[in-house]
């Protein structure tokens, strides 16, 4: 055998051409398996018809989130009744039900007799307001709210406003009826899926959990556990500062003049909105119980509603909610208003309201199961950076080598 027709270690020849070519050693195998291939492709397949059928049942999807949430919110409640009460579950989840039921029944009695105190006095005052409001927008914006040919006498009348408004007002009437019908399924929806999911939630979460492995199953048990300490702290200690702001907003209006029928119902949308919804529920919550005591009692009594308002909130802020709720979230400030608008702007309002428990979980879950490391790095921005002499210089800040 010649040497040419030869190599080392059996080599083929130069000219030689391999049958079949062999994968790289850093490739591996598995992308060489027709099947494997397949398989990936199903898999992307499956994923985005999940994606697509989560998209078409958006609706059912959001009711099923804020379904889990009031069902967390409701969980601390149901286990008192539980475990130191003896009551089933199904028993304890349906009496907190009625309760609620029974505190929105008592709103809607009262509520009626405000509504028609309401109507006696824009009936009785109603141009009045009307002119006011006429003189106002035209020697600010130079707007009639009326054709000026209409007026009486200067006077503009609630007939006047509504024979040039009512072409708009009805459409828009109609759009709220319709969507208000929507709205009360979807919260009898919800009511269901919540009173399952608080009632039979030891058995969902054995179920669940049974799914992973026993390390798995502890961290996600302690994440399930930390939901419902920051949900359910956060709802009852809110509920508590609603009574107290409500009841404060309650006698001032009656103090002042306005009708108790009227200052119930405005209390209670007061001391909700502002302890529920983040941020601009302050003010949203102030503004309409303002508005309605300057157009039924006058300036002074709304500037008094006003006071109170901004005496409380400073009340709230540096006593009772650190107070109330120093146990039930550690939240920052910036990142308590970023989350209430990222809340806000991807799921609306109900997103807003869920935002702040929602944010504290992902922070105290971070803190859990991340990994602390002793900070060696001492800035000179930092307390105690700074020298002690004016002599003693600051050690230079370098980039520190890769």
């Amino acid at each position: 055998m010649d040497e040419e027709d030869t190599k080392p270690n059996g080599a083929p020849r130069a000219g030689d051409q391999p049958d079949e070519q062999a994968a790289p050693e850093h490739v591996p195998r598995m992308l060489n398996s027709t099947g494997t291939i397949w398989r990936a492709v199903g898999i992307v397949l499956l994923t985005l018809a999940a994606l697509w059928s989560v998209h078409q049942a958006r609706t059912l999807a959001t009711m099923l989130v804020v379904s889990i949430f009031f069902a967390l919110a409701l969980i601390p409640g149901v286990d008192h009744l539980h475990k130191k009460r003896g009551w089933r579950r199904g028993a304890a989840v349906g009496v907190i039900y009625l309760v609620g039921a029974a505190a929105v029944l008592l709103l809607v009695v009262v509520l009626i007799p405000a509504i028609t105190t309401l109507g006696h006095d824009i009936a009785k005052n109603g141009s009045a307001w009307m002119t006011s409001l006429d003189d106002w927008t035209s020697s600010k914006f130079g707007v009639h709210i009326v054709d000026k040919q209409a007026y009486k006498d200067g006077v503009v009348t609630v007939g006047e406003f509504l024979k040039k408004w009512s072409g708009k007002l009805l459409p828009a009437a109609g759009q709220t009826v319709s969507k208000g019908a929507s709205l009360v399924f979807n919260l009898f929806t919800i009511a269901m899926f919540t009173f399952y999911f608080a009632a039979d939630f030891p058995r969902l979460e054995r179920a669940f959990l049974s799914c992973f492995r026993p390390a798995t199953q502890q961290r996600l048990g302690w994440t399930i556990d930390q939901s419902i300490a920051d949900v359910g702290g956060y709802f009852y200690s809110r509920m508590l500062l609603t009574l107290i702001n409500g009841t404060g907003f309650l006698i001032v209006m009656v103090a002042v003049g306005v009708p108790v029928g009227l200052a119930i119902p405005l209390a209670v949308f007061g001391g909700f909105v502002s302890e529920f919804i983040p941020s601009v529920g302050t003010y949203i919550g102030a503004a309409i119980p303002v508005l309605l005591t300057l157009a039924v009692s006058g300036l002074v009594p709304a500037v008094i509603v006003v006071g109170y308002a901004l005496v409380y909130q400073q009340i709230e802020n540096y006593w009772l909610s650190p107070r109330i709720s120093s146990k039930t979230m550690d939240l920052n400030g910036g990142l308590a208003f970023a989350a209430a608008l990222a809340g806000g702007a991807i799921f609306g309002p109900m997103g807003a309201f869920m935002a702040l428990p929602v944010a504290a979980l992902i922070v105290a879950s971070i803190s859990h199961y991340r990994r602390p490391h002793e900070v060696v790095y001492v800035s000179p921005h930092s307390v105690g950076a700074l020298p002690d002499t004016a002599t003693e210089k600051p050690a230079q800040t370098m980039m520190p080598s890769p």
